[in-house]
């Protein structure tokens, strides 16, 4: 069975998602801004909140599978074992003899093992023993491979867009060793191998990307045949360009919607201040959205240069003209301007879609969700006390790999 995500909207049928784990219990106050992480975190809570997330998802007959358990399936063939330890304990990342010494140790640990300290790395505590100048220099509690804790943040480092994924370059060195493990899980794991593998459409940790970053925030597969990106703190112009230029190639898609965005923590993602929540509604945070710029991209003449032009309205008119729709219902982040603007920052407006009308929300955004039910949208809600302290919802935590087209 091939893979597709659609649409944003239509049926969720299979998502791959990340429990927290050890990665967040080495977060402190003095690594939490090199790690993007806004807070230390109390795991078992967010572990309670993430299960509740995941159990919300399955009720409504969603398939929930877990990046850790795939990657500890992958790291059971040889081969796969080999290609992830080469690419996240390169000689460059964690220095020449503890390269070779972990290699050979991933060789012989449990997948389980392994796997585990791929994601919440490792100290030099850690290794019990070791050598070279990397291990000597470094105290006991330094992280020799530092951990991914924006790994519970799914929707970043793989995109799909229809039948194909990005692999995606992404914008901080924090983040990039998790395209690695994502691309490991699409190259080798039996699900995808034995639906034909999975077609690329952009990325992938074997080549330098250059300048040209992008994350899953930013990707948004509207439907017919368009698609929706993000332009700023995180995603690159150029980046925007080349997967519009291999989705026309395909004949996969024929309108991508660029649309800028501040350069700011705040909005680093597109998805932070919209999504859609039914085939003619989307949430959206108007102090950002209502005066963002769009471009349109469409085929050119020559396969291999779009034909870019500015689109003489804003994201609502873009996303209806995409969509051939009369009307969208723009559902605004609730409140007064003070709790319109706290409820966007924590993820008021970062909902997930389970079907046309029904989302996954943080409780605490009371104004939005109230504002939400009164459009007809069904909230089904979830505490996210703890697992909003790194910046992002149920969005954000999503990586949708199978979804229907509305």
């Amino acid at each position: 069975m091939a893979f597709t995500v659609a649409s944003e909207v239509g049926k969720l049928r299979k998502v791959i998602v990340h429990r927290p784990g050890l990665e967040h219990t080495r977060l402190t106050p003095s690594n939490v801004e090199e790690l993007l992480f806004d807070d230390v975190i109390w795991v078992k809570k967010a572990k309670l909140e993430h299960d509740a997330f995941c159990e919300a998802m399955r009720d409504r007959g969603v398939e929930v599978l877990d990046a850790e358990d795939l990657l500890t399936t992958v790291l059971e063939i040889p081969d796969a074992r080999d290609w992830v330890v080469g690419q996240v304990l390169d000689e460059r990342h964690v220095g020449t003899h503890l390269a070779r010494s972990r290699r050979e140790w991933a060789r012989t640990a449990s997948p389980v093992e392994v796997a585990d300290y791929l994601i919440g790395g490792m100290t030099k505590a850690d290794l019990e023993i070791g050598e070279g100048l990397t291990y000597e220099s470094s105290g006991p509690t330094d992280m020799l491979l530092p951990p991914l804790p924006n790994f519970i943040f799914q929707r970043d480092p793989s995109s799909w867009i229809y039948d194909g994924v990005t692999l995606n370059p992404m914008a901080k060195p924090a983040r990039r060793p998790e395209t690695a493990l994502m691309e490991a899980i699409y190259r080798f794991h039996p699900m995808f191998q034995e639906a034909g593998g999975v077609k690329v459409w952009y990325g992938g940790v074997e080549q330098d990307w250059g300048r040209a970053t992008v994350e899953g925030g930013d990707v948004m597969p509207i439907g017919n045949r368009a698609v929706m990106l993000g332009m700023g703190e995180r995603t690159a112009p150029q980046a925007v360009s080349l997967i519009a230029r291999e989705l026309f190639k395909s004949g996969t898609a024929d309108l991508v919607l660029a649309v800028m965005l501040p350069r700011l923590r705040s909005y680093m993602h597109l998805d932070t201040v919209l999504t859609m929540v039914d085939r003619d509604a989307m949430t959206l945070f108007p102090d950002v959205v209502s005066g963002a710029r769009v471009w349109t991209v469409r085929p050119g003449d020559d396969p291999a240069v779009p034909v870019v032009e500015r689109f003489r309205g804003g994201v609502v008119d873009a996303v209806k003209m995409a969509l051939g729709l009369d009307a969208i219902r723009e559902i605004p982040t609730g409140g007064d301007p003070f709790a319109s603007e706290r409820e966007q920052w924590d993820d008021g407006n970062n909902v997930l879609c389970l079907e046309p009308g029904v989302v996954v929300a943080y409780d605490r955004n009371v104004d939005t969700n109230t504002r939400l039910r009164k459009e007809g949208i069904e909230v089904i809600t979830i505490e996210g006390y703890e697992l909003s302290r790194g910046r992002g919802g149920a969005h954000c935590m999503s990586c949708p790999i199978e979804r229907d087209p509305v």
